[in-house]
């Protein structure tokens, strides 16, 4: 941790990414029993540097599961703001399609991806992705090039997370209503329409 540290400092102005932070803290309340405090001391050792870091190193971490992170670490000073990044918009689903046909090496203009993104409401963008994925496998069992019809079946063939763990995406969501800030801007509700998952 200590090397980690230094070699951000070494290379500031940088930005840290620390991905699925919760998932590198794990069994910090039982650190005493079960590592003989090793974890527990490593993370006071990122406590102390958050607070009292000098260099420029913008620090930015992800966690799937906030709850599970201790309090100390989420106060101001270490972490100054917590974003709540939510399922994406109509709009930002068609830029995802996008940027995945892009990458893919196919062109975007050649598909409907507003229509795409209206059948993938629900998804997330790795979803997103792995439908773009398996389009391009269903179209090379066909002997074709990729075209609208495979990326609208493996929609079809695709459940997202947030309907199968609803309950537990309403409850996150109800969670960081009042407790962060959006990440994006939301979008506006049909009338006549329940808003959430």
């Amino acid at each position: 941790m200590r090397k980690a540290m230094r070699i951000a400092e070494s290379i500031a102005p940088a930005v840290l990414w620390v991905d699925e932070l919760e998932k590198s803290l794990a069994g910090i309340g039982s650190s005493g029993i079960s590592d003989s405090g090793v974890t527990a001391r490593v993370f006071g050792t990122f406590l102390t540097w958050l607070q009292e870091k000098t260099a420029p190193v913008f620090v930015v971490a992800t966690a799937n599961r906030i709850d599970s992170l201790p309090p100390e670490l989420l106060r101001k000073g270490r972490f100054d703001e917590i974003f709540f990044i939510d399922l994406p918009t109509a709009i930002e689903r068609a830029q995802i399609f996008a940027i995945h046909l892009q990458r893919f090496g196919r062109n975007p203009d050649h598909f409907d991806v507003e229509e795409l993104a209206r059948r993938a409401e629900h998804f997330s963008g790795a979803e997103i992705e792995q439908v773009v994925v398996s389009g391009l496998y269903a179209a090379f069992a066909d002997g074709v090039e990729l075209e609208q019809r495979h990326l609208l079946a493996a929609l079809g063939e695709t459940m997202p997370l947030a309907v199968t763990m609803r309950e537990d995406i309403a409850r996150l969501r109800e969670w960081a209503r009042t407790r962060t800030r959006p990440a994006s801007t939301p979008e506006p509700v049909p009338p006549g329409r329940i808003g959430a998952v």
